[in-house]
């Protein structure tokens, strides 16, 4: 039996979210149908597509998807890539990198098997915990006083999943440059990234910048393809993905052969994708602050400044108790913040979704009465 604890977030989401009918905390974006996707392929892959066979695909991934995620950085080549489920990537990378005693430093509040595999090795995690009262930032003055000789790990989540925070570039550089002064790994979730708002171009990818870095990408929030269930991690230390790679003889073996080639259409058509997601997240951000403004003194809100989710502040109830009367009086999913390991006073605000002026205008209808 692993020794691991439950993870809420996912467990909440496995019991509620296709017995509801609308949405408010999603964390991906709409993406297409299968068939508006395969009419953005080209012509190489609606061939690979009609004449896909369906045995056991490569270890590593595709070589054209490998070759194509590679285009996502600038010094990754398709060997350097390991292709696999988001989740499973988590789960390997740990395993690849701990041992019991190990410290590991994480970002906070953190999608929980950031923490949580790591914890169950019989690692000592301390946490770098963002600010919501300077706008959810992350100190690099904080993440340089929980470093110490023995880290072993830094575990960063940029843009940041669920405050939408994201480093300047020069604090960007910094965060790894005390990572590579004291000999740390970095893993480096970066599932929203590409999905910068306002104008803010993307971070460089971690492992760009630094060689004892390992990014994790994949289909599910910034192209809105969950269900294909593909991701990767990338790094230029070989020893780690041969490590992962070895592990993962254990674990799935190989992707989906269809998904990696819906995956590949997807990757090769990303300009499209991309650029309807973010402005459906801006324009959703706007109904949001619109929706703020009309309920001050119940609402605030730190905007985000990348990603698909952002926190939004409850006044005057627990967020759990709005959680509860939005499930059960309008069939709205809202998840509060108690499942992120915070206090219970924030709900989370998936911004990427078609239905999201729907689901808004239902949780409006659930909110405190200000004279309570």
């Amino acid at each position: 039996m692993v020794n691991i604890d439950s993870f809420v977030l996912e467990r909440f989401f496995a019991q509620n979210e296709f017995a509801v009918r609308h949405m408010f905390s999603a964390s991906d974006c709409s993406g297409p149908s299968l068939r508006q996707l395969l009419t953005l392929a080209d012509e190489d892959c609606r061939s690979l597509w009609h004449e896909l066979g369906l045995g056991y695909t490569e270890t590593k991934g595709h070589p054209l998807l490998r070759e194509e995620i590679s285009c996502l950085y600038a010094h990754v080549s398709p060997e350097d890539i390991v292709v696999l489920t988001p989740e499973e990537g988590i789960f390997l990378i740990m395993h690849a990198l701990l041992h019991a005693g190990d410290h590991v430093v994480c970002t906070s509040p953190a999608y929980q098997s950031l923490h949580s595999v790591a914890r169950s090795l019989g690692c000592h995690v301390d946490f770098w915990t963002s600010r919501e009262k300077d706008g959810w930032h992350f100190s690099v003055g904080d993440l340089a006083r929980l470093l110490r000789d023995d880290t072993r790990l830094l575990v960063v989540n940029f843009p940041h999943n669920p405050t939408g925070a994201l480093p300047t570039t020069s604090e960007w550089g910094e965060i790894l440059e005390f990572a590579a002064a004291k000999n740390v790994y970095v893993f480096s979730d970066e599932m929203y990234r590409l999905l910068e708002l306002g104008g803010t171009p993307p971070l460089a990818p971690a492992t760009d910048l630094y060689e004892r870095a390992v990014c994790l990408g994949g289909m599910s929030k910034t192209f809105g393809l969950p269900g294909l269930r593909i991701g990767w991690l990338a790094t230029r230390d070989a020893g780690v993905l041969g490590e992962v790679e070895r592990l993962r003889d254990y674990t799935t073996i190989c992707s989906s052969a269809p998904s990696e080639i819906l995956a590949l259409i997807a990757l090769r058509a990303r300009s499209t994708l991309v650029a309807e997601h973010r402005a459906r997240i801006a324009q959703n951000l706007r109904l949001l602050q619109e929706c703020v403004e009309r309920n001050a003194g119940r609402l605030s809100l730190s905007a985000p400044r990348a990603g698909s989710v952002c926190l939004l502040r409850i006044h005057g109830e627990q967020a759990g108790e709005i959680s509860r009367r939005a499930r059960y009086e309008q069939d709205l999913l809202v998840l509060p913040s108690g499942l992120l390991g915070m206090d219970d006073t924030h709900v989370r605000v998936g911004l990427g979704r078609h239905s999201f002026p729907e689901a808004l205008s239902l949780f409006e209808e659930v909110l405190p009465d200000p004279k309570e």
